[in-house]
């Protein structure tokens, strides 16, 4: 089941879900809009490797804006932070934005119960697109879980900020 935007009201207001800061105008139907934060992370090195960290630039997005290019990969943020301990969150851009041709998350939309934070965003253009801080991105949709809830502990809790991969953290380096 999935939470309707009243739902996500009264959850926000009751401590079941996280959203801060909360904006009562960012509530749709069934799902709370999310909006892009100041930062901006790149991958700087030619070809990006899993199994080691990666170098990385950070880029502010000033009032005037920053104009992606489809031949980059960017990690955003939102503003918000958001969490449940009860809800499964998942996260999609907004079709406003996609119409623009943004892809907001590219393949993982889904958060787990217990992780409470600001958002990575994965954004990826297919023209050059030129966006603004604070402008609704993205939505997050909560949904009831069923079963056992064993809260997320892992290595991206509490991200404030856009959050690299850290992929090789979790995997044995391969011996060739």
């Amino acid at each position: 089941m999935i939470l309707t935007g009243p739902e996500i009201t009264e959850a926000a207001g009751d401590g079941r879900i996280v959203i801060s800061p909360f904006n009562p105008a960012q509530v749709n139907p069934n799902s709370y809009n999310v909006c892009l934060g100041d930062r901006l992370l790149t991958y700087t090195d030619d070809v990006i490797d899993p199994y080691r960290p990666n170098a990385t630039r950070e880029i502010t997005i000033g009032e005037d804006g920053y104009v992606l290019r489809p031949d980059q990969l960017y990690l955003g943020h939102t503003v918000e932070q958001v969490g449940s301990d009860q809800y499964v969150p998942l996260l999609f851009g907004r079709s406003s934005v996609g119409r623009l041709g943004l892809f907001v998350e590219i393949t993982a939309p889904i958060g787990d119960i217990g992780f409470h934070g600001q958002w990575t965003l994965m954004l990826a253009p297919v023209r050059p697109l030129r966006v603004y801080p604070g402008m609704k991105i993205g939505q997050i949709m909560f949904f009831v879980s069923l079963g056992e809830v064993d809260l997320y502990r892992g290595k991206y809790q509490s991200s404030a900020g856009p959050q690299e991969s850290r992929y090789w953290k979790d995997v044995a380096v391969p011996t060739t």
